[in-house]
């Protein structure tokens, strides 16, 4: 007789073949990317997948030569490659974005990196010993702003929610207070804490000095001047997204056993400028390329945004030096259901990576580093 806890267990053996069967499968996203092209980069690429999600793929190139590399599904149970166009949250890749809004703001002079915030937006940052008269706008794009971070819905993150407006929307106002419930983790400038609550600031500082919400800027100023067409930054409201679309999903990993169910995607606007838009790998790879080839923002300020501290961080950036010795520029990006990464160099080399799974512990950051870096050291 089979049980429903019996039931229960087939299927998570059905469901780890399945998964187990998927790491043996590899495609080549362009009839130039010969898997035999790129063998460690499709190593990195199938240890990634082995401990991360249904599927895993890396878009990465340089002058135009691009290649994708895919194993397993994009969605659980069927055979469907993840694709360079396809869609999802990238999470707080969104960062970039927000920062290179707030940068272009600083070189029509009408932001400054080292004004208070207080300045731009009155009473917003106050309470609990937080300060918005000593805290600047540098210190929140380089999250040095002792300000705490919330992350709700967010696996392996304390979990503070704010409150949610009747129709399941999130004001960034509330949001923010969230953040600053707590008090702060360090004085500013102080030391380098990741927070959201930095980048929902900024947000409603954009909005603000444009008077437009920060999406829209955002759209306006980034996304319609490159041509992103894969690109949005969904509206308050807005839990689709566009097809063609990678499934995301939560998985549970026992031994070498692996079962998968779909994610539920938040309202965007409980990340908002932190973290709720939607692209693909194939434009996140154009914009930080982009941005690092001057498009977006002045010298000067591209200059200050690659000014890493001690802690990697820049303004909207992260740097990392790969082990071919040089040093790449991106940012990661994890939301329930979807995990990614994107690195591009100075001299014009990319890769960006995604797995369509968060876990709730064991975050798989130095496989997908490695894919990263396999890809663009490997070329």
């Amino acid at each position: 007789m089979i049980t429903r806890r019996n039931r229960t267990k087939l299927s998570a053996v059905i469901g780890a073949v399945c998964a187990m069967t998927m790491t043996l499968t590899a495609h080549s996203g362009t009839a130039s990317a010969r898997t035999e092209d790129h063998a460690a980069t499709l190593a990195a690429l199938r240890a990634l997948q082995a401990s991360a999600g249904p599927g895993a793929a890396v878009h990465a190139g340089a002058a135009g030569d691009d290649w994708t590399l895919s194993v397993g599904t994009g969605t659980y149970g069927a055979d469907r490659p993840i694709k360079q166009d396809e869609h999802f949250l990238v999470g707080s890749q969104t960062k970039s974005f927000t920062a290179t809004v707030v940068l272009q703001l600083v070189d029509e002079g009408r932001v400054a990196l080292d004004t208070p915030v207080e300045t731009y937006l009155p009473g917003l940052v106050t309470g609990n010993g937080h300060d918005g008269t000593r805290i600047t706008v540098r210190h929140l794009l380089q999250h040095t702003s002792g300000i705490a971070s919330y992350s709700p819905g967010i696996p392996g993150s304390v979990m503070v929610q704010p409150p949610r407006n009747p129709d399941g929307t999130y004001d960034p106002r509330d949001v923010v207070r969230t953040g600053l419930s707590s008090g702060p983790v360090s004085v500013p400038g102080a030391s380098f804490t990741y927070s959201n609550t930095n980048y929902v600031i900024l947000g409603l500082l954009v909005e603000a000095v444009t008077g437009a919400p920060a999406r829209e800027a955002v759209q306006s100023r980034v996304i319609e001047p490159l041509g992103l067409t894969g690109t949005s930054f969904p509206a308050p409201g807005d839990r689709t997204l566009p097809l063609p679309a990678v499934t995301g999903h939560h998985g549970v990993r026992l031994g070498g056993f692996y079962l998968w169910y779909p994610a539920a995607i938040l309202d965007p606007s409980l990340y908002g400028s932190a973290g709720a838009m939607v692209s693909t790998m194939e434009d996140v790879t154009t914009f930080y390329t982009s941005l690092l080839g001057g498009e977006l923002v002045s010298s000067a300020s591209l200059a200050e945004m690659m000014d890493a501290a001690d802690s990697g961080a820049g303004l909207g950036l992260s740097a990392r030096q790969l082990s071919c010795g040089v040093t790449a520029w991106g940012h990661s990006g994890a939301m329930p259901g979807y995990f990614s990464y994107t690195l591009v160099t100075k001299d014009g080399r990319h890769a960006s990576a995604m797995t369509n799974v968060m876990f709730q512990f064991n975050t798989p950051s130095p496989q997908m580093l490695k894919v990263v870096d396999s890809a663009i050291c490997e070329g």
